[in-house]
């Protein structure tokens, strides 16, 4: 047996010696005696365990001790998070404000870069529950107080300040790599442990606690236990893969090319305060998005089913690449032509391409976890709803789940799947009717009443869970 090997054999009885990223702690007295009270050898012993700042030292050790060793130093928490995107930050704010140890679980290293800016005032509300709407409103984000369509010669607009039932009237567009390092921050400071470059290999749960196997960027391993967990990994779906409950079959497939450009917009007919939607002037059903951020900066993508985008060639026969498919899609569309002139397209700025991004989950809860936001499944970016959406599921996950770690029971598919299925009802059916058409025919005839109007509003301001609004209930115009 190695050297290493029987110095360790003593302090496994010990307490956990790690710390929240999984390396050591220096161990508390060696038998529950002061040092100066041991014998050297064990004061020889005591200093090598100290000296152990990483689990990497356990490659000395027998196999069999190295595993014991993990599973005697492996951290329990309340509830590990898996993703530090909104949804995750979201639910581990909550979290914390009922004083439960959180563990996040994030695999790239913050602040990074991700498409979606654009927040609508449902998410305002969760911000403001989560106690941080304060300080995202002293960034210096884009206001955005509702959401224009131009479609030919058409142009429509509906102010948030002009909808249906309760709720805030305005939203934010965000800098994503700052806005959700802000909101991880905060959990931070408000003590959750926060794992940045680490991802979940595995998960067992199979019983409880949960067991979670997590890799380190460096290649460590090292073991979290969990009384249960939420992945609010986003379109990466970590749980759904590990289980293999990820459905993508009868799911039509888009596209999507996105950058951000330097927009240099003076025309007045741009509301800069509103995101702005057109739908190609030939094919129905591929629409751009035009964001406007601070500084003159706008977001801009592209979306659609792939068909399309494969033949699209330039007059060499050369298929047409990201950049090349936004500029050709955006030069299409008249309004585009009037207002982006001189807009500044290659600014360094890369250019992305995320294809097939629609996905599916057999469900949003098992035993031990549960998903949040774009984890249970991708809805369409049209109507901007991702982000927010993701934040009040992260909102309803945690109520039911603050009940059950008090001891209470609950029924996850009556009390979260299902309510949170209400609303996302509510966004896929409005989605379906954009793209058979129904829906632009809608928004573009001006002949609807302005209550009408006010109600297809409320949904666009994310409030596709009030059951007061007829558009809500029965999840089509009415």
């Amino acid at each position: 047996m190695h050297k290493a090997t029987w110095l360790l054999l003593p302090v496994f009885w010990a307490e956990t010696f790690t710390n929240t990223n999984g390396s050591l702690k220096t161990p508390p007295p060696v038998f529950g005696l002061p040092n100066c009270c041991a014998s050297p050898s064990i004061r020889r012993r005591h200093r090598l365990i100290s000296s152990l700042k990483t689990q990497s030292m356990l490659k000395f050790a027998h196999p069999k001790i190295a595993k014991k060793w993990n599973e005697i130093m492996a951290k329990q928490y309340d509830v590990v998070i898996i993703g530090a995107g909104p949804a995750g930050s979201v639910a581990a704010l909550l979290l914390r404000q009922q004083g439960f140890s959180v563990c996040v679980i994030e695999k790239q290293h913050f602040p990074r870069y991700v498409v979606g800016e654009s927040l609508l005032p449902l998410g305002m509300d969760v911000l403001e529950e989560a106690g941080v709407l304060h300080i995202i409103e002293n960034e210096p984000f884009q206001l955005k107080n509702g959401i224009a369509f131009t479609y030919q010669n058409h142009y429509t607009a509906f102010d948030f300040r002009h909808k249906h039932g309760k709720g805030k009237n305005f939203a934010l567009q965000v800098d994503r790599a700052r806005f959700d390092h802000l909101l991880i921050l905060q959990a931070q400071q408000r003590g959750a442990d926060v794992h940045f470059g680490e991802t979940v290999i595995s998960m067992d749960n199979s019983a409880d606690p949960v067991q979670l196997k997590i890799q380190q960027n460096s290649g460590i391993q090292y073991d979290l236990h969990a009384r249960f967990v939420l992945d609010a990994s986003g379109y990466f779906r970590a749980v759904p893969r590990l289980l293999g409950w990820e459905i993508t079959q009868g799911i039509t497939q888009h596209n999507v090319y996105h950058t951000q450009i330097n927009d240099r917009i003076t025309h007045p007919k741009f509301d800069r305060n509103k995101n702005l939607i057109a739908v190609h002037p030939e094919y129905r059903d591929i629409w751009m998005w035009l964001i406007p951020l601070d500084n003159q900066r706008s977001s801009v993508g592209l979306v659609g089913q792939a068909r399309y985008f494969k033949q699209a060639e330039d007059q060499a026969g050369r298929l047409l690449g990201a950049s090349e498919l936004l500029k050709k899609y955006f030069g299409e569309v008249p309004l585009f032509q009037k207002i982006m002139p001189q807009a500044e397209w290659d600014n360094g700025f890369p250019f992305h391409y995320i294809p097939s991004y629609s996905a599916d989950v057999q469900a949003n809860h098992g035993n031990g976890f549960a998903l949040l936001g774009n984890a249970a499944g991708f809805l369409d970016p049209v109507f901007s709803s991702g982000i927010s959406s993701a934040m009040y599921s992260a909102k309803l996950a945690v109520e039911v789940l603050t009940r059950q770690l008090n001891g209470e029971k609950v029924d996850w598919q009556s009390e979260y799947a299902s309510r949170q299925g209400y609303g996302a009802q509510v966004f896929k059916t409005s989605i379906d009717n954009w793209y058979n058409g129904s829906l632009q025919d809608w928004v573009f005839n001006p002949s609807h009443s302005p209550e009408s109007r006010e109600m297809l509003c409320a949904v666009l301001a994310g409030y596709a869970w009030d059951s007061s609004n007829p558009y809500v209930r029965d999840a089509q115009l009415a």
